[in-house]
């Protein structure tokens, strides 16, 4: 697994969740967007907080099967239906981020999308990571 490093310049605040940029050596590994389904297909909940959870999970047995570990992920691009209940969730997602990713602060981008392929997806999360 690639060793990365942040990138989080004097100029910019620093967030304790993600950086604002990474850099590494490695083999690069697409994540396709994950939602919130279980390995049954089935979603595991209509909360967006709980669907992320899920999604990350399911990010993460991506990156495990490709040779990596959650300090591998190098940036994280989550779409989310409904930025203000994002927002007023963000408690329960903060958790669940830093329950899988406890020590990574991956490039971040939360962008809100007028609609998923999924009709049930609230959150679709992909990544990139080096392994």
């Amino acid at each position: 697994m690639a060793p990365l490093q942040a990138i989080d310049p004097d100029s910019l605040p620093r967030s304790p969740a993600h950086s604002h940029g990474t850099k590494g050596n490695g083999d690069w590994l697409f994540v396709s967007a994950q939602t919130g389904r279980n390995r049954e297909g089935r979603m595991v909940s209509a909360d967006v907080a709980d669907q992320l959870a899920q999604a990350l999970d399911n990010v993460l047995d991506v990156v495990w099967a490709g040779g990596g570990s959650p300090a591998s992920l190098a940036r994280v691009t989550v779409y989310v239906r409904d930025a203000r209940e994002y927002r007023q969730r963000s408690r329960a997602i903060e958790q669940a981020w830093h329950r899988r990713l406890p020590d990574n602060r991956p490039a971040l981008t939360v962008l809100e999308v007028a609609s998923l392929l999924d009709d049930e997806a609230r959150v679709a999360v992909e990544a990139v990571a080096l392994v």
